[in-house]
């Protein structure tokens, strides 16, 4: 008999889970908004609506199926729009990539097909565009600590005794360590916050299809999306022996993405590295009851949704190169991960490297973003290759 805990321990594995998940990227999901043109109340909608629709996802899914499946934003996704920029139509033609991006997810789940053709793209090149557009965030911290270093050095410093004490809790507490810089700042220059600004409000914006956004930005986002979360998110859970439902888990994230996509959300997607917390032993010895760390997360965030409006003025008030800093930390991780299974297999070496040379060159050639030509440029070496060791 599986050993018996009280039910207080999925629900605050599930808070925990929600809490880790929310302050380690927001930052992220902000910088990317802002990248494709948002205005400091569009982004903060943004944020909003990827934090309410993944909070409405994670009980959908975890009280419907009995298990502790949850839902994340697209951090690799919000990355990728902070490095592909500002786009032709500005931020009306982004949102039409993010309806479009949800189209494709849904469009996954009625057929099958494009999942198994997007399965098809080797990982090594799906990992190596990733890493190439992790890069440049990642560089954020380094040059922080020259052009800010009051204010950037105690960030990292944090983030580094926290990486050895609590790796979890690392980046949250980097975050902690930024919103005690901007408050230090805020005291010193006598400046006060408007009430008004802290409530969150959605800010809804009529979508514009373009030719460019939907080859450079919703394309490459729904592949990040689909590589770098959806399909590691169901290994996780098999691997606490949970077989997520993949239809619906589509469709619920597909729709989630639909409905928040107007309101500035880019993507949801199924959960990750935070999946482990609501899904393992920790959470609760008896797998049976570990949905409950899933309804709970779900709650979590809508409740951590109300205060979206308060972190995006914490990011608008910050010093110079704090919260890029702070965005940089959190995507150090992925960063890795992308480079060792980009450069894993010797075969696909030159092919991966190519595919990460140009995704962080941060070219656009005919208003298509870097990201797409990385992809192409990947797939022609690989092809090219393999084609002459026949």
């Amino acid at each position: 008999m599986p050993e018996t805990a009280p039910l207080s321990r999925p629900i605050l594995a599930g808070v925990v889970t929600a809490l880790v998940g929310f302050t380690s990227s927001f930052a992220v999901v902000l910088a990317g908004l802002d990248a494709m043109g948002a205005t400091a109340a569009e982004a903060a909608s943004g944020l909003l609506a990827v934090t309410v629709t993944m909070g409405i996802a994670c009980v959908v899914l975890a009280w419907r199926y009995r298990m502790p499946i949850t839902v994340a934003w697209s951090t690799p996704g919000a990355a990728l729009l902070a490095s592909t920029g500002a786009i032709e139509g500005g931020w009306p033609a982004a949102v039409g990539a993010f309806l479009v991006t949800a189209a494709l997810i849904l469009l996954t789940a009625l057929w099958p097909a494009l999942g198994a053709l997007i399965a098809r793209i080797p990982p090594s090149i799906a990992q190596a565009m990733l890493a190439g557009v992790l890069l440049p965030l990642c560089l954020a911290p380094i040059t922080g600590v020259v052009a800010n270093p009051w204010g950037v050095v105690p960030v990292v410093l944090t983030w580094l005794v926290f990486a050895r004490l609590a790796p979890r809790w690392a980046v949250p507490f980097a975050f902690l360590a930024a919103a005690a810089v901007v408050a230090v700042t805020l005291v010193a220059e006598g400046d006060a916050v408007d009430p008004a600004v802290l409530l969150p409000r959605v800010e809804l914006t009529a979508p514009v299809f373009t030719v460019g956004a939907l080859v450079g930005v919703a394309l490459p986002l729904f592949i990040v999306t689909m590589a770098s979360q959806n399909v590691p998110g169901i290994a996780i859970m098999r691997s606490f022996g949970y077989e997520v439902p993949w239809r619906p888990a589509m469709l619920v994230t597909g729709l989630g993405t639909a409905l928040g996509a107007t309101a500035g959300g880019h993507a949801i997607n199924l959960a990750a590295i935070s999946a482990a917390l609501a899904a393992s032993p920790d959470a609760d010895p008896d797998a049976r009851r570990r949905w409950v760390a899933g309804v709970s997360t779900g709650v979590s965030y809508l409740v951590l949704g109300g205060f979206s409006a308060a972190f995006a003025t914490l990011v608008v008030l910050a010093p110079e190169a704090v919260i890029p800093a702070v965005a940089g930390l959190a995507l150090f991780a992925a960063f890795g991960s992308a480079v060792q299974q980009a450069i894993d297999d010797p075969g696909e070496r030159l092919p991966a490297v190519v595919t990460f040379l140009v995704a962080a060159s941060g070219i656009a050639v005919l208003g298509v973003s870097a990201a797409f030509w990385a992809l192409v440029a990947g797939l022609l070496v690989r092809t090219v290759l393999h084609a002459f060791h026949r």
